[in-house]
């Protein structure tokens, strides 16, 4: 197979299942996990947003016009709390209004030990798997992207929001109880919430209602001991046994890559 790749997709099931996009067909991957495969990159990156070819990719998979022009790219995506929308100087106000005024949730996950995160309310459980948690829990359910963020940025004075990819990778985490956890961040960002929502007017965030901390548990065969990440603008090939797939990683022995990395890069897969 050949052609464009892009972000694996997956579901939650026990393990979860991932299917590889490339160009205009879909690979499943777990039952390649225990075979040798090849991957080439042919030399042709496309960006995911225009389609037009690049030298270069910017923030997984854009040419540089669109990095510097859609508003997907823009550094309040990485950092919600610099949300700019209301400034009158979101680069795309519609889409803006479409992805970041919807229900959003401020969570808690166990990756590589316990973070606080924030998603869309439709991606859960995608944003979970996308970091590699094994655990997951929401802590708020929140009115819009800015508010998540400004509550996530005041609970890093408690808890990290960063993932250890590497630590990730090696394998699974400790099992933490979450619910303890919840609780006592909630004890400390509960004054600054109140504060949002009597300054707004109205209830920009609430406490999450659910009690079910969702367990995730991913097709890997062997963890590697030494994390190598491979380069694909360094190294165009690479050839080893599929030992396991966590998070947007595909593990082949001690070598691993980010396929959202490497999103838009034209790839050969022989299997």
């Amino acid at each position: 197979m050949k052609g464009r790749i892009e972000k694996m997709i997956t579901s939650l099931e026990h393990p979860v299942r991932y299917q590889l996009p490339i160009s205009d067909q879909v690979l499943d991957l777990n039952p390649l996990i225990g075979r040798d495969l090849t991957l080439t990159y042919t030399g042709t990156i496309s960006c995911i947003a225009c389609g037009r070819n690049t030298n270069k990719s910017f923030n997984q998979g854009h040419c540089y016009p669109c990095f510097k022009r859609l508003a997907s790219c823009d550094q309040c995506i990485l950092k919600p709390e610099l949300c700019h929308f209301h400034e009158g100087t979101c680069r795309e106000p519609e889409w803006g209004k479409a992805q970041c005024f919807g229900p959003h949730v401020v969570y808690l996950a166990n990756s590589s030990g316990l973070k606080v995160g924030i998603t869309r309310a439709s991606q859960i459980p995608t944003r979970w798997i996308d970091q590699g948690a094994s655990q997951a829990l929401p802590i708020f359910e929140v009115a819009d992207r800015r508010t998540a963020g400004l509550i996530e940025a005041q609970m890093r004075s408690f808890v990290s929001d960063r993932t250890d990819w590497r630590k990730m990778l090696k394998g699974a985490p400790p099992p933490l109880c979450l619910k303890t956890e919840r609780n006592r961040l909630l004890d400390g960002v509960r004054e600054f919430v109140d504060q949002l929502n009597e300054k707004s007017g109205t209830v920009k965030a609430k406490a999450a209602e659910t009690e079910t901390v969702c367990e995730i548990v991913y097709p890997v065969d062997t963890h590697p001991e030494k994390v190598k990440t491979h380069n694909f603008d360094k190294n165009p090939s690479v050839t080893g046994r599929l030992t396991g797939i966590k998070g947007q990683y595909l593990m082949m022995g001690d070598i691993v890559f980010n396929i959202r990395k490497f999103a838009g890069y034209e790839i050969e897969i022989d299997y």
